[in-house]
């Protein structure tokens, strides 16, 4: 029996020195440099690696750090490992540190987990820092040590009159002197002023305008290159716009059937209303309902609109217009 005892005894008390010389040989620790704070202040921590060079190659896993420690605890930041030598007698020892910047924004205590290192990629016997604990508390509210005091008023000054004055003069010799600038400058501009009249220009006449378009209708012949509807949507704005010109009325925006129903108030001969109603009719049919007339039927169209325009000008306005003509300097 004693014998068992002195071999329980010598096996722990190796055990208890291979424990205390590896614990010698590499030492982590993590340190608050405050365990109390109040809400939303900073606090450091920093961790620590050491271990002797000649009796251990190492190869450490540091600990990942994250946004936050914990669910309350942020981290601020994360300083880069630096490596420094403590004792400069024991060169071969050397300790690794990183410092973090944390906080919390809620009061109560709470408790950091230790950090985990890893050596030579054993994950399954990892080693961890000792756990910090670190209290948070308010600012405190005790009315009785800090009472508020109201605000003080603004201090009133004595009215000056004289410095009033002095502004008052001084802002009425400015407006004076703009205001002789500004006269002096009107009159200096009404002097060179010249008085420049342009002649008015000559009205063209509505028959004339017409015309030129459908001539450049008849010169371009669109039809021929497959644009059927364009070809005659050009014809109907330019009669149209005839009759807005020659007669007044808003025909760019009415129908073929209120065109023709204001032409019944109207002194014109039924063979150019119907030559007008056959033109907007075949228009309206290509526009709207997709038609496809035969080719004559496009020369056709265009003639009946020379016939409109041509039947229907004003002889005043003709005979204005040759005078231009043959007389252009009279003009």
């Amino acid at each position: 029996m004693n014998f068992i005892r002195h071999k329980l005894l010598w096996t722990f008390l190796l055990v208890f020195t291979l424990c205390k010389h590896s614990a010698q040989e590499v030492q982590i620790n993590a340190v608050l440099d405050s365990s109390r704070i109040r809400i939303g202040e900073q606090v450091k921590v920093d961790l620590y690696l050491s271990y002797n060079a000649n009796e251990n190659k190492l190869n450490v896993q540091w600990p990942e750090i994250g946004d936050t420690l914990t669910s309350y605890v942020e981290v601020i930041s994360v300083s880069a490992i630096d490596t420094t030598i403590p004792d400069k007698n024991k060169p071969a020892y050397l300790q690794y540190h990183q410092q973090l910047v944390v906080s919390v924004y809620d009061s109560g205590f709470y408790a950091i987990p230790g950090f985990k290192f890893v050596f030579n990629k054993d994950t399954a016997h990892p080693q961890f820092t000792n756990p910090l604990f670190l209290e948070v508390h308010t600012v405190p509210t005790d009315s009785s040590a800090k009472k508020l005091k109201d605000i003080k008023p603004p201090l009133l000054e004595a009215f000056n009159w004289k410095w009033y004055m002095q502004e008052i003069v001084y802002t009425g010799l400015i407006f004076l002197l703009i205001g002789v600038a500004i006269l002096v400058w009107y009159f200096r501009s009404l002097r060179h002023q010249e008085i420049v009249t342009e002649p008015e220009k000559p009205k063209v006449p509505a028959h004339i305008l017409a015309l030129e378009s459908l001539e450049r209708i008849q010169k371009e012949q669109i039809w021929k290159d497959g644009k059927i509807k364009e070809y005659y949507s050009e014809i109907s704005d330019a009669v149209r716009q005839y009759i807005e010109d020659r007669y007044g009325l808003p025909a760019l925006e009415s129908t073929t059937d209120e065109i023709m129903q204001a032409f019944r108030s109207r002194v014109i001969d039924s063979q150019s209303k119907e030559k007008l109603q056959q033109l907007l009719r075949l228009s309206d049919l290509v526009k709207f309902a997709k038609l496809f007339p035969e080719e004559h039927e496009h020369e056709l169209s265009l003639k009946d609109a020379f016939d409109f325009v041509n039947g229907t000008k004003r002889e005043e306005e003709f005979s204005v217009s040759e005078s231009n003509e043959t007389n252009p300097q009279e003009a």
